[in-house]
């Protein structure tokens, strides 16, 4: 966050686009292509995709290409997250590296077919990676919304409570992560985020059908939710277009973040 912060100085409201890699410790690094993490409220991310909609296939390539080299110049092994940030020209800089698995890796997983954290426990014992690069195609459109207990019009403030009822939605390429059930008590002490819907289409505009209807679909009573903030986001067409900013919820939705 504080990192965002200091580098939006030199590049208002810059696209937020991440490398996954995954390294063993036999000297194997591989690439499994990017995410974009652009929407996020109080320089957190709210709505994750890969492919990204901001970047071209050559600066798509090089970005992979600079994480591998990255992770091998300092001998890195597990999973790993570099971070970029994107200027409206396709100039990228590189931000931060996350040295563990992120929230958001289930994106990846879908597009890959990968299982990563399983990927991480082969490594943790010493085994080489179960895949090589020629071996990770991106294929379709994968899109994460993050469930939080909050209240996106109070400043996104957290909303802890007693899940009284819940419905998960479900279906061909709908992924739902939660340790919720009903009657589950939401804690104020932690997170506010309370379940991922990931989705995965053949394409982008597939993909916003499929959350829209996932969202649709996704019922949890008891707490405060943002299930109809992110389906908004859904519908909004700055975001359709893929043109969503790291400013994009201050600046389009008029919501402080």
């Amino acid at each position: 966050g504080d990192d965002t912060m200091y580098i939006e100085r030199f590049v208002e409201n810059p696209r937020h686009v991440e490398i996954q890699i995954m390294a063993d410790s036999h000297g194997n690094v591989v690439a499994l292509g990017e995410r974009d993490c652009s929407v996020q409220r109080n320089h957190q991310k709210l709505i994750e995709e890969s492919p990204s909609p901001a970047i071209d296939e050559e600066t798509r390539r090089k970005m992979n290409e600079y994480a591998v080299l990255a992770a091998k110049t300092v001998g890195y092994t597990n999973a790993g997250t570099i971070e970029f940030i994107v200027d409206p020209k396709g100039n990228f800089y590189f931000m931060e590296m996350n040295t563990r698995i992120q929230v958001e890796h289930g994106v990846t997983e879908m597009v890959t077919g990968t299982d990563l954290i399983i990927e991480q426990i082969r490594v943790a014992m010493g085994e080489e990676l179960s895949f090589k690069q020629e071996d990770i195609r991106i294929k379709g459109h994968a899109i994460e919304c993050r469930i939080n207990a909050e209240i996106p019009e109070k400043n996104f403030m957290p909303s802890p409570g007693v899940v009284q009822h819940m419905h998960l939605p479900a279906g061909n390429g709908v992924r739902v992560d939660t340790a919720l059930y009903t009657g589950y008590k939401i804690p104020s002490e932690y997170d506010s985020m309370i379940a991922k819907v990931i989705v995965h289409a053949p394409d982008r505009e597939a993909a916003l059908q499929k959350m829209r209807s996932a969202l649709d679909e996704m019922v949890v009573m008891g707490v405060e939710t943002n299930l109809d903030f992110q389906y908004q986001i859904m519908k909004n067409q700055v975001f359709c277009e893929g043109k969503a900013d790291t400013g994009f919820i201050e600046n389009v939705l008029k919501i402080k973040g």
